[in-house]
Parts: structure tokens; sequence; C-alpha cells
């Protein structure tokens, strides 16, 4: 017997049962208006997982007129393609065929270029779907040739609906009257976070969990925490914790922090904390770094739930601290004339013990002396890579190089 899943069973079949996407299928959404004018192009649609690419490529090819193939690039293989785009010289595909590829970002490039021959000339109209950002994934040809659609999260208000559709589907299927008021099935949403299909799946387990009522405890024993990650997730959650910081908003880093821990991101965490403290606060506050060392450390040695706690300090003593990017700065302008082959001699009284004329600072007053310590080239460029910031301690360090120097 077929074990049909249930968010299978309830997925629309027009563009008035899509859930969110008002962008793409609202009353002025710029896909209903090309399905009405009948046109159908190259498309390729992106975004989280149960936001509803799937269906609404299934929805524009039941509009075509065309002969419609899906296939999944995480299954399929050469000769299924193959076998798809035989059929454009036979009668079969004489009124075109719109060819589905879900997950197109595991096909290779070479799997991508065989279907331009057949989108180019027409034959084949596409429609892709990817999980992942399309100009990572997608060859660019393809993507030239292709309309872009963003499938965005779905609200969890715009999931109650679904929701309700759902329970009554399961309770007329079992002869059953479970209930959920309207707070328990937001709740639901909020947890898939803008995933419908997930949310369908939580649903549906609390419906068996429970006898009567369906509760936020029993969606709690269904429910992975974390919500939907992907690499982009992972990257942009990393940059939105160092721009929180680097802007000096302890609340966003705070946030971010606690999003990135939720999905398991401990150590990816310990490591961005660690360039935060010398990148964008440095030697305004040089204790940050050993500070959020040492949390880190503190961090991993305790593991999760206590690792919080270190992390937030740190994350806390970062936004709060003084900011300079004067370390980075300056080591990117002294790579950028190493990388062009500037300053390959160094001045030879700097090399070994064997060369004279070395003057060794701690024998003078202040513990300084003048001296050429840049190669020849570096010295006649007038290069300069450290430049004092405007805060405190590095202003403060810039008074006594003053004094030692006799400026």
């Amino acid at each position: 017997m077929k074990n049909e899943q249930l968010a299978d069973i309830l997925r629309p079949k027009d563009v008035d049962g899509i859930v969110g996407q008002k962008h793409l299928f609202g009353e002025n959404g710029v896909l209903r208006r090309m399905l009405n004018a009948k046109r159908v192009t190259n498309m390729i649609f992106y975004g989280p997982p149960g936001t509803g690419k799937t269906t609404a490529a299934e929805i524009v090819a039941r509009s075509s007129g065309m002969v419609f193939h899906r296939i999944n690039a995480t299954t399929a293989s050469v000769s299924d393609v193959k076998n798809i785009l035989a059929q454009t010289d036979n009668v079969f595909g004489s009124g075109g065929i719109l060819l589905y590829i879900d997950e197109i970002q595991y096909f290779n490039r070479k799997q991508q270029q065989a279907l331009l021959e057949y989108i180019e000339d027409g034959r084949v109209t596409l429609i892709a779907s990817t999980t992942e950002n399309p100009h990572f994934y997608i060859y660019n040809a393809i993507i030239s040739r292709s309309a872009l659609f963003e499938f965005k999260p779905v609200d969890p208000k715009d999931c109650l609906p679904v929701l309700r559709h759902a329970l009554d589907h399961l309770n007329s299927d079992n002869k059953t009257e479970k209930t959920a008021d309207d707070e328990t099935l937001e709740y639901i949403a909020r947890c898939a976070c803008g995933d419908v299909r997930h949310s369908i799946v939580l649903l549906e387990g609390a419906y068996w969990a429970t006898e009567n009522e369906l509760s936020a405890e029993g969606i709690d024993l269904f429910n992975p925490k974390g919500g939907n990650f992907n690499d982009d997730t992972h990257y942009d959650l990393l940059s939105a914790l160092q721009k929180s910081i680097r802007g000096s908003d302890p609340d966003a880093a705070l946030f971010y922090l606690a999003k990135l821990l939720s999905f398991g991101e401990l150590i990816s965490v310990c490591r961005r904390m660690q360039v935060i403290a010398s990148e964008d606060i440095g030697p305004a506050y040089p204790m940050a770094a050993a500070i959020t060392r040492a949390c880190c450390e503190s961090a991993k040695e305790l593991g999760m739930p206590e690792a919080r706690i270190p992390l937030a300090n740190a994350a806390i003593v970062l936004a709060t601290a003084p900011k300079s990017n004067s370390a980075e700065t300056g080591i990117l302008s002294a790579l950028a004339d190493v990388e062009a082959g500037l300053g390959e001699e160094v001045p030879s009284h700097l090399q070994s013990p064997l060369y004279k004329g070395y003057k060794y600072p701690h024998d003078y007053p202040n513990h300084y002396v003048k001296q050429q310590y840049l190669p020849d080239d570096i010295i006649k460029m007038g290069k300069k890579y450290y430049t004092y910031g405007e805060n405190k301690t590095e202003q403060a360090a810039m008074e006594y190089a003053k004094k030692i120097k006799g400026q």
C-alpha cells in the first residue's frame, strides 16, 4: 500500500492555493501575470525548501499545454535526460517539452551544458529549482537564458489556512475530532521556519501523538530544533554576527549568536569571534583578542548548552569595545607590496648577527634609537602600512611613539 505524504495530498492545484509568495502569485504577482498571458519561458526557482517551488512548476506545466517531464538531479542519470531530450525529435514532443529539474545544483557543468542546445532552439522549456544560490551552482549560460524567481520563507500567519485544512483532512480521513487553536498552529509554522511542507509534517506528527487537542509540547516531540540550514545560511549568519559586532550592536550580536548556536555552529562561531577580535577591534582594545580566546576555549571545553554563556560574554565585550580596523588594513597593504615583489632585499644590519651596524634599542634612552628597518625600495616609495586609529588606546600609543622619538 502506497504511503502518500499528507503534504503531497494537499498540494495546491492552482496559483490561488499557493501560500505566501505574493510577489510571484499575488494579484499583481509576476508569475500570475505570465500565466494569465499564457507566456511560459525558461525559469529558475530558488529559495528554501517547502516554499512552493515544485508546486509552482507543476501548475505552470499544466497551464502550458506542453508535454511535462520531471526529474530530480540527485537521482537522475545521464540516460534519463537523454531519453527526455530524444522525444523532441518525435511526435510526442512536437508541441514542445517542459522539463522540470528539481535540485539542479546536483547536475555538474557538463550535464547542464547538454541542455543548452535544446533550450536555445525552443525544443525544451526548462524550469529548474534549487535551494542554493543559482549564481554559484548553475551554469551561467543557462542563467542568461532564464528568468530567476526567488521563493521566500512563508510567514507563519500565511500557513494557518494550510494547517487548518490539513487538520480537517486528518480528522475526516480518520473519523476523529481533534482540535488546535490558532496559537498552536502558528507555533507549528514558526517551528518550521517558513517551510510549509515541514509544518504539515509537524502537524501530522502532533496529530498522532495527541488524544484530543494539539499542543506545543506534542509538537516539540517531532521538531528538530534549528530549522532549515544550508551553506548560504551558514555564511549569512556569520556575516550578520560580525557586522552587528562591528556596528556596536550587542543586541543583534546576541541574536545572531543564539541563531548560530541553535544550528550547532559552535566551532565556526569560535573561529569567527577570534577573527573579529583582531579585525574589527584590534589595537583599539588589545585585550579583546585575549578575552575572546579565553571565552572560546572555555566554550569548547564546556560544550553546549553552557558554552552559550562565555560566548555571549565575548560577543558583548566585542560589540561594546572601541573599534579599529588598522591591523587588517595594515597587513593587507603590506601583503599587496609583498605580492608585487617589493622589499626583496632586507637591510644588511637587520640580517644575521654576522653583519655589523645594528643598534640594540635597549642600550639607548627610552629603549629607542632611530635606524632603518624597511627595505630601501619601500623607504623610497614612502610606504606606510599602519595608521593610528582615533580611539583612546591607539592615540595613547601614538603619543608614546612621539615621545620616545623626540617628536
